[in-house]
């Protein structure tokens, strides 16, 4: 007698702990996607993507992220991009943005003239409108903010007295989808500022202002 109650006292104390354990996992659980945020469905990128090349089908897939992670004209469907041109090439793993894939189609207009030797076109989301850009042909400054969503990042003069080949509205009324005029060094990186940047924000520069203002940050912190 004495031995079945001590090895029913046993399992007891053997279901406790794990019920224990299961209910610390899934409060972990719990706290992991609240500090995340709501998830949301994007197109990457399966493999190399060249520049010019049509995107066939099996070289995308889906992936869920967190949303505050993901670029405000990313592709939620893999049919919008099949078929596409990218402007530029982009690595396995990529975002499929509207702006990359708009890159290639946004021709400038008349009076701007043709790229040349070292020179891309390449297409980004920041944050403005069309109406502040001016007109293409306009020169802009580039600004980047790091870190994620909700954080203090840091801001950044990236590029200075880059041309405006051509704008338009975005996806939602906060977004413009501007095609800059840069160099290949500088399409990589703006590539990846639409990747991972918490925001890319145009600023218009006055008629025959082409001076540069050195290098310029500010961290959140020093707000």
């Amino acid at each position: 007698m004495r031995r079945r109650r001590r090895a029913l006292l046993l399992l007891g104390l053997a279901l406790l702990c794990g019920w224990l354990a299961a209910s610390d996992v899934r409060g972990r659980e719990r706290r992991a996607r609240t500090s995340l945020g709501p998830l949301a469905t994007v197109v990457v990128a399966r493999q190399d993507l060249r520049a010019g090349r049509p995107i066939a089908g099996a070289q995308l897939s889906l992936k869920v992220v967190p949303a505050r992670f993901v670029p405000p004209d990313a592709l939620s469907s893999a049919a919008a991009a099949v078929g596409a041109r990218p402007g530029i090439s982009l690595p396995s793993g990529s975002y499929l943005t509207a702006s990359v894939l708009g890159g290639a189609g946004d021709q400038p207009t008349s009076g701007i003239h043709a790229l040349g030797a070292g020179e891309r076109a390449v297409a980004v989301t920041a944050f403005g409108s069309v109406a502040s850009l001016g007109s293409p042909g306009g020169r802009v400054d580039v600004l980047v903010t790091t870190g994620t969503r909700g954080e203090r990042g840091r801001t950044y003069l990236a590029l200075q007295d880059v041309q405006l080949l051509a704008v338009r509205q975005g996806g939602d009324p906060e977004h413009v989808v501007a095609t800059l005029r840069v160099s290949v060094r500088q399409a990589v990186y703006l590539t990846a500022a639409q990747n991972f940047a918490q925001e890319v924000r145009l600023l218009p520069r006055p008629v025959g202002d082409r001076g540069s203002s050195g290098p310029l940050s500010t961290a959140g912190s020093q707000l």
